[in-house]
């Protein structure tokens, strides 16, 4: 099981701190823009490169829309992680973003 939060809530938690951010999009959508300090695991490599990030931290998962980190979310879920998923996605992120790897 796995909570998810809307955009505006995850937007205040990001300003209000370090939050540990999964970004699961495809590398070229990831390079084109995404939230300073996130990590990055497309999709697809979940299940091999999971067990890289630290298993006590909450991840807070998001890709474009929702869709991949709600997948994304109830796998990492079902392996002992503590996830967030952020619904709307960077679609919907109005913050600052960076670029590149």
């Amino acid at each position: 099981m796995f909570n998810s939060v809307m955009m505006a809530e995850f937007e205040q938690l990001l300003k209000k701190g370090s939050l540990h951010v999964l970004d699961v999009r495809e590398e070229d959508e990831f390079v084109s823009g995404h939230i300073k300090g996130a990590t990055h695991i497309a999709l697809g490599d979940i299940p091999t490169k999971m067990n890289a990030l630290d298993k006590s931290k909450e991840w807070h998962v998001i890709c474009l829309s929702g869709a991949r980190s709600s997948m994304a979310a109830k796998y990492m879920a079902q392996q002992g992680f503590k996830i967030v998923n952020v619904m709307g996605g960077m679609s919907a992120y109005r913050g600052d973003v960076e670029f590149g790897r």
